[in-house]
């Protein structure tokens, strides 16, 4: 009996040491998305060695930011002229060349639509299951995430030899910036360009307001606005509050505003300190997208919104006359 548990501690000691996760970083060569700060937070939960993969084209001051952040072990750099736009064709070609060098247990992105590009096209060469949006780790090879928009969690236990697992941002707290002391390695050489598809331009929308993902206050209008133009009432309250603006799926597919304000299932997830949901029914497909938010507050004149269920503070009102009043109170 001495001896086979003196095999299972170490056939367990040996396992720990063997365990170790690969991050893809997303950034835009100079700085971090935040959400690769939870995604490590993440990754050290699941425990073991900790390494980013930062891929780019001038991507040193990104890296050197990894660097430095806590828990991390390893920094992997990546600089071609192949993985300008971070198209996925490049990106996944260079995962798999560090994966087949370095042997890692799990690689793990967040899940934003660069992460959702990327891992499952991974996934599909290395023949194993994509485990999406994560919330939670309760060991090395079981996980948490929400089903059924939400209103159901699964608990799943993935016996694939490699896990890959995009992650919820929302879920995890962004891991320290300072005091890690990671080392810097190139990651596998390689031709990673792609005839497939190639990066042309993008145009991104320049704003003073904070990102959705990231913003602690975000302000959200639905169908209820009935237009585009009276938007302006929220925008007017975000200004007091130095907030972010969001809608509903209903309000963009009304074409009221542009899809990258989508919060909801389809759109962003979102956890901001105070969610102000105004002129939204509280759709199951919305909910899903803002319900971890630490205070709700509903501004509706129908008192029967399904918003309301989860609000912490409710105002049944015509948002017309409510939402002026409040930016003038403010």
């Amino acid at each position: 009996m001495f001896v086979n548990n003196t095999r299972n501690l170490v056939r367990s000691s040996f396992l720990q040491r063997c365990k170790s996760t690969l991050v893809v970083a997303e950034h835009n060569n100079e700085t971090l998305n935040p959400l690769t700060l939870n995604t490590i937070t993440a990754a050290k939960k699941i425990g073991g060695d900790v390494t980013v993969l930062v891929a780019g084209t001038k991507c040193g001051p990104a890296s050197e930011a990894v660097a430095k952040v806590e828990g991390v072990t390893k920094v992997l750099v990546a600089e071609n002229a192949a993985f300008k736009g971070f198209t996925p064709e490049s990106l996944t070609p260079l995962v798999l060349a560090a994966q087949s060098q370095f042997k890692f247990t799990h690689i793990l992105a967040g899940a934003s639509a660069f992460g959702k590009n990327v891992l499952p096209r991974i996934a599909a060469k290395l023949d194993v299951s994509p485990i999406s949006e994560i919330i939670d780790v309760k060991s090395e090879d079981t996980f948490v995430r929400t089903i059924y928009a939400g209103n159901a969690i699964l608990t799943l236990k993935s016996k694939d030899p490699v896990k890959v697992i995009t992650v919820r941002g929302t879920n995890f707290p962004p891991a320290a910036t300072s005091g890690g002391n990671g080392a810097v390695e190139q990651a596998p050489a390689g031709d990673y360009a792609s005839s497939l598809s190639e990066f042309v331009s993008q145009e991104l929308t320049k704003s003073d307001r904070p990102e959705l993902t990231g913003a602690k206050v975000i302000i959200s209008g639905g169908r209820g606005l009935k237009s585009g133009d009276n938007f302006k009432l929220l925008y007017d309250l975000a200004d007091k509050f130095g907030a972010a603006v969001g809608a509903s799926r209903a309000a963009v597919d009304a074409g009221y505003v542009p899809n990258d304000l989508q919060i909801g299932q389809t759109g962003k997830i979102v956890a901001p300190e105070l969610y102000v949901a105004v002129g939204i029914s509280g759709a199951i497909q919305h909910l899903a997208g803002m319900k971890d938010s630490k205070t709700i507050v509903a501004i509706n004149k129908d008192p029967e919104a399904p918003i309301f269920q989860v609000a912490d503070i409710g105002l049944v009102a015509d948002l017309f006359k409510a939402v002026p009043e409040l930016t003038g109170k403010l």
